[in-house]
């Protein structure tokens, strides 16, 4: 480890990152610009093609861009041997009409109602920024950046899972990654940073209960499905609270419930059930997919009648690394920006994956908006969020590369 990276944590951190926020917002109208027409043209996952071809446009003078995951893309600016800190942002809209009232709105039947365009613009000024830092002051990165723009974040096959499974991380020497997403439930311009757990394991349960169908007249000629889908479906919430511990964060619920064609009078052979387990530990993950299936295979023979049940296991747990979060939380700070408490929910996202990969860190930058949520057609993040999401952004950056430099130390 040489004299100028031990000392960087130390001496020239907060310079590097004071500089890099200045030049940042120094170009901040054409992020604003880049962020309106990302906005006016979404893509939906897996067909993020045409925005993914004009960030590669925006980046072209500062970085190479290898496609990744299908229509991804991922790359690295810095030093071009040793670690890197991986920085995401995603590509994809969301399927519906916007209801925003703004000049950029989209028209084409899909929006982003999730804040991505901030992200990716946001991620694009934040590499814009670099050369500007290295003019105006001696301040270098201390180790590479790299950005990974992720297809496919709300719809499957995970964007996140197939850059891991067809090594990009590796590809770019990712060490550490940093993910900001914006959020409604955050004060505006603030940062919520948390260690552990943040968000959850997010799996699907299929059940199908067999029975042999007959007449209502005569249901002892049957062997009826109904009232056992309808238990089924009753016990599955209870299973939380006989699995796991009251402390623990975990909820099973029935999203869709299928029995019979439509008839009165006609018993049916077979009900299903649909349902998501949302779990925040691996080990509560196991625990409660092998509960469902022992109950509902239990309840179906209590009724002479037998059930095929099948997880679909979908995101993991996602688990912020401590060191990193920490110093994420410190560097911040040390940005001006205001740290609120950890958000943590039931909800999931596939940065899941990349946190199971190496040590990462999520965080929510707040928007400013409560009464709009993510996912709504009238949610807007406000164009000051730009600002805000890359200076989380730098700050991560700055939090991954003193915990990389820190680890080779020891």
């Amino acid at each position: 480890m040489s004299t100028r990276q031990e000392q960087f944590s130390t001496k020239q951190s907060a310079e590097l990152g004071a500089a890099w926020l200045d030049a940042v917002e120094a170009d901040l109208d054409h992020a604003l610009d880049l962020r309106r027409r990302i906005h006016a043209s979404p893509d939906l996952g897996g067909q993020e093609q045409t925005t993914a071809e004009v960030i590669e446009a925006e980046l072209s003078p500062y970085m190479c861009l290898d496609t990744i995951a299908g229509t991804g893309r991922i790359g690295r600016i810095g030093p071009t041997d040793g670690p890197a800190v991986g920085i995401r942002a995603e590509l994809d809209a969301l399927p519906g009409k916007e209801a925003t009232g703004a000049d950029f709105a989209s028209t084409n039947g899909a929006m982003h109602a999730c804040g991505h365009d901030v992200h990716m613009s946001a991620l694009v000024a934040v590499i814009r920024a670099i050369p500007q830092v290295r003019e105006r002051t001696s301040s270098k990165l201390p180790v590479a950046l790299s950005a990974v723009f992720q297809p496919r974040e709300e719809s499957y096959p995970s964007g996140a899972l197939d850059i891991v499974s067809e090594k990009g991380l590796e590809a770019v020497s990712i060490a550490r990654m940093v993910g900001v997403h914006n959020h409604p439930g955050v004060p505006l311009g603030q940062v919520a940073i948390g260690e552990g757990y943040i968000n959850a394991a997010a799996d699907e349960v299929h059940i199908t209960i067999h029975g042999r169908g007959g007449h209502g007249a005569y249901p002892h000629n049957a062997s009826d499905p109904v009232a056992a889908v309808a238990n089924v479906a009753l016990s599955l919430p209870e299973i939380v609270r006989r699995t796991i511990g009251p402390m623990s964060a975990a909820v099973v619920s029935v999203g869709t419930m299928s029995v019979g064609d439509g008839a009165a009078n006609v018993l049916p052979r077979y009900g299903s059930i649909r349902a998501t387990v949302r779990t925040t530990s691996a080990q509560e993950r196991t625990d409660i997919q092998t509960a469902i299936g022992t109950m509902a295979r239990r309840i179906a023979q209590a009724y002479g009648l037998e059930a095929d049940v099948t997880i679909v296991d979908g995101e993991p747990v996602l688990i912020n690394d401590s060191d990193l979060a920490r110093r994420f939380a410190a560097q911040a700070k040390g940005l001006g920006t205001t740290v609120a408490s950890p958000m943590r929910s039931l909800g999931a996202d596939d940065f899941s994956f990349f946190s199971e990969a190496v040590p990462s860190a999520m965080s929510f930058v707040g928007t400013g908006q409560p009464l709009a949520s993510l996912h709504n057609p009238g949610y807007l993040p406000s164009e000051r969020s730009v600002l805000y999401v890359a200076r989380a952004m730098i700050a991560g950056y700055l939090a991954g590369a003193e915990s990389i430099l820190s680890s080779a130390c020891e």
